[in-house]
C-alpha cells in the first residue's frame, strides 16, 4: 500500500517523538523510585541514631520487649504493626517486609544485649508517590496523542509546496507550452525540481508538436496518391473496355486502397491521442455490416461466409471510427488465417465476440501477439502478415479503455472478445 508523503512524515515525527517520551517517562519513573529507596534509607539511619543515643542516655525509654522476637519493638509513628516471629531471624540492619497486605520497613539493632526493632510505615507516602507515577504515564499518554495530531499539522506544512506542485504538473497537458512559475516555491530542492521538470516538458512540448507535424505531413503525401488511385479505380470500372480479369483485378486495386486509407487513418488517430473524440451510441449490428463490405470479393474468393448474430437494436456507445478500424483489422486477420467456415459475430453480456474456424494461433504465440510486428513463423501459422494489426487493435482497445481477450487452438479457430459499453436499454444481444 502506497502512503503519502505527508503521511510518512508525521509518522516518523511522531514514533520518534513518542519514543522519546517513553524513554523519558521509563527514566523519570527509574530515578524517582531510586530517589526515594534512598530518601527513605537516609530517614531510618537519622532516626536510628537519634533513637540510639537516647535509650543509652535513659535505658528507661527503652519500649515493651517482646518474648517471641526476643528484642524491644516500637514504632516510628503511632501505627500498631505485629511483627512476624520470623523477623528475630533477620540480621542487623534496615530490611523491607510485607505484613497484613502492606510493605513496611524494619530497623534492627543491638541495644543492651538485646535486639531493638524499629518499624516504619511508609505505605502511605508510597502510595502517594505511586499515584504521581501513574499521573506522569498518563501525561505521556497525552502528550503522545498531541504528538500525533500536530505532526500531521506540521508535516502539512512541509509537504504543502510538493503538493501544490503535484497538482500543477497534473494540470499540465503535453502539447501545453505553459511552464510552472519557480518563483512560488521557497525551498531550494523544490526549486531545483521545477526547473529540471519545465526543462523534461519543454523537450517533450516539442517532440510531440514535430510528431504531429510529422504524423500531418506523412498522411497528406499518402492521402493523396491514393485518393488518385481509388479515382483511377472508379473511372476504370466505367469504362465497358475492361472486363474479365482485368475487372477483377481492378476491383482488387480498389479494395487494397480502401485498406491503405483505414491504416492511414489508423496511424494518424492513434499519433493524434484523442480517445474521446466522437464518443456516441452505434448500432453494433450495422457498423459490423459496414465494416465487412470491402472483405465481400475476399470471403467469396475463399469460400467464406459471415453470421451477425447481434440483434439490430443494440448499441454500444463508442469511437465509430476507431471500433471500425479495430474490427477491420480483426476481420481482416480472420480472413487472412481461415480458408473455409464462417466468421460468427455476436454481443453477449457486454462482450463482443469475433469467432472464425481458422487455422488458430499456437500456444506460444499468444502472449505475443499484440506485440508490434510481432509475427508467427509460417511454419506454425502456414501464414504470414505484416505484426502490426493486433498492435494497432490493442493499442485502440487501450486508448478507449475496451479490455480485448484472445482464445486461440491450433487447427480449431480463433476467438477475439472486445468489451464493449452497451449505449442504453435499446436492445438485447443474442448469442
Amino acid at each position: 500500500m502506497r502512503h503519502s508523503l505527508r503521511f510518512k512524515v508525521a509518522f516518523v515525527f511522531s514514533v520518534l517523538t513518542i519514543v522519546l517520551l517513553v524513554a523519558q517517562s521509563l527514566g523519570v519513573r527509574v530515578l524517582a523510585e531510586a530517589q526515594e529507596e534512598r530518601l527513605i534509607a537516609a530517614l531510618i539511619h537519622d532516626d536510628m541514631a537519634s533513637v540510639m543515643r537516647s535509650y543509652q542516655a535513659n535505658p528507661s525509654l527503652l519500649p515493651p520487649f517482646d518474648e517471641r522476637l526476643s528484642g524491644f519493638v516500637s514504632a516510628a509513628d503511632k501505627s500498631t504493626i505485629i511483627l512476624p516471629a520470623s523477623v528475630a531471624t533477620l540480621p542487623a540492619g534496615t530490611r523491607e517486609i510485607e505484613v497484613g497486605g502492606k510493605e513496611i520497613h524494619v530497623a534492627i539493632a543491638a541495644v543492651g544485649g538485646a535486639r531493638l526493632y524499629r518499624v516504619y510505615d511508609f505505605s502511605s507516602y508510597e502510595k502517594h508517590f505511586r499515584e504521581m507515577i501513574n499521573v506522569l504515564m498518563a501525561g505521556t499518554g497525552l502528550f503522545a496523542l498531541l504528538t500525533v495530531w500536530l505532526s500531521f499539522g506540521v508535516s502539512g506544512l512541509l509537504v504543502r509546496q510538493v503538493a501544490g506542485l503535484a497538482r500543477q504538473v497534473k494540470a499540465l497537458r503535453h502539447e501545453s507550452t505553459a511552464l510552472i512559475n519557480p518563483g512560488r516555491y521557497d525551498e531550494a530542492e523544490l526549486i531545483g525540481l521545477v526547473e529540471a521538470f519545465n526543462d523534461y516538458h519543454r523537450r517533450m512540448a516539442d517532440m510531440i508538436a514535430r510528431e504531429k507535424d510529422f504524423t500531418g505531413d506523412v498522411s497528406h503525401e499518402l492521402r493523396t496518391p491514393l485518393t488518385a488511385i481509388k479515382t483511377s479505380c472508379e473511372l476504370l470500372e466505367q469504362d465497358p473496355a475492361v472486363s474479365g480479369k482485368s475487372r477483377a483485378r481492378l476491383a482488387q486495386i480498389s479494395r487494397a486502397a480502401d485498406s491503405m486509407h483505414d491504416l492511414v487513418n489508423a496511424l494518424l488517430m492513434l499519433a493524434r491521442d484523442d480517445p474521446t473524440q466522437r464518443v456516441e451510441p452505434v448500432r453494433l449490428a450495422s457498423l459490423i455490416g459496414t465494416t465487412l463490405t470491402p472483405f465481400e470479393g475476399r470471403f467469396a474468393d475463399s469460400g467464406l461466409h459471415t453470421v451477425i448474430d447481434i440483434d439490430s437494436s443494440v448499441q454500444v456507445k463508442v469511437n465509430p471510427s476507431a471500433l471500425a478500424i479495430a474490427l477491420s483489422n480483426l476481420i481482416d486477420n480472420a480472413a487472412r488465417y481461415t480458408d473455409h467456415g464462417r466468421v460468427h459475430f455476436s454481443y453477449v453480456d457486454g462482450w463482443l465476440h469475433i469467432e472464425d474456424t481458422g487455422s488458430g494461433i499456437p500456444e506460444q504465440a499468444l502472449p505475443h501477439v499484440f506485440d508490434r510486428f510481432y509475427r508467427a513463423s509460417p511454419t506454425q501459422t502456414g501464414k504470414q502478415g505484416f505484426g502490426i494489426g493486433l498492435s494497432i487493435v490493442k493499442k485502440i482497445c487501450d486508448r478507449h479503455g475496451w479490455a480485448i481477450q484472445i482464445q486461440s487452438e491450433p487447427h480449431r479457430g480463433t476467438r477475439v472478445s472486445l468489451n464493449l459499453p452497451l449505449a442504453g436499454p435499446g436492445g438485447t444481444a443474442r448469442g
